[in-house]
């Protein structure tokens, strides 16, 4: 399939370089019915039918239920992530939440993206456990990596960025990232082509978040300074920041 072989080689090297996959391991897949867990799910799944280390994939999509929020929203519907489960032989599992209520009724924070995502974590991070699972794949990206480290030093002062492997030892869980050496641009290119049954977020502060100041930032910049965000990924690589390892990222840029 077109771009399926381009996320594997970057899920492998990424798995191999962080030990992310064990023998036996039971890794839950973090549907949140984006392009880019949806991205992550089918990837996960082809890698399970030859990584060396043998490995069984799960999903879960937590659901946020936004619908709740106003009479002019309806429920999301998982049913086509249901049939792409079914298609790719993985058992799919949809954990109820009351998160969108807490963060906009109840608690009406001014920065909900941080409290939702907190919620979000933990409440996927227990439907994991629950379910037999000892490790969850989060789709997150290379372009996630730079611009929350970017955030992180715009917005709080700091060197820091999440991980590309994370022990919760509260939960005796890991999280791993297997996509952080994927640009979302080839995570785009395969979804599109992929037919992936992309639901687009319900959430009242989609697409206007800092994050999504950041990204155009990072991408206006770069206009004017090709390979920027290489560069600020290699930095982050080389001082080791929140865990990551020098390695060799290979770009297929020259090759289109």
């Amino acid at each position: 399939m077109l771009g399926m072989k381009r996320l594997l080689s970057y899920a492998r090297r990424a798995c191999d370089d962080y030990n992310m996959i064990n023998e036996g391991d039971v890794i839950a897949v973090g549907v949140s019915a984006g392009k880019d867990s949806l991205s992550l799910l089918y990837t996960m799944a082809a890698l399970s039918g030859f990584y060396p280390k043998k490995f069984k994939v799960i999903a879960i999509t937590v659901d946020m239920k936004f619908h709740e929020l106003g009479d002019d929203r309806v429920p999301a519907d998982y049913s086509p992530i249901a049939e792409l489960c079914k298609k790719l032989g993985v058992e799919y599992f949809i954990e109820e939440s009351n998160i969108a209520k807490i963060v906009f009724d109840i608690r009406k924070t001014p920065n909900p993206c941080s409290l939702c995502a907190k919620l979000r974590r933990g409440a996927l991070n227990e439907a994991a456990k629950r379910l037999g699972a000892n490790k969850v794949a989060l789709g997150h990206h290379f372009d996630d990596a730079v611009q929350t480290f970017m955030l992180n030093l715009f917005y709080e002062g700091r060197i820091g960025c999440f991980s590309p492997v994370t022990y919760l030892d509260r939960t005796d869980i890991t999280v791993i990232r297997p996509l952080v050496y994927a640009p979302e641009k080839d995570i785009e290119y395969f979804a599109s082509h992929a037919c992936l049954p992309v639901i687009s977020s319900s959430c009242p502060a989609n697409k206007n978040t800092e994050r999504e100041e950041m990204k155009i930032l990072l991408a206006n910049i770069e206009r004017g300074n090709k390979g920027l965000r290489h560069r600020i990924f290699g930095a982050m690589q080389r001082g080791h920041v929140s865990g990551f390892k020098e390695a060799k990222i290979k770009s297929y840029d020259d090759e289109e």
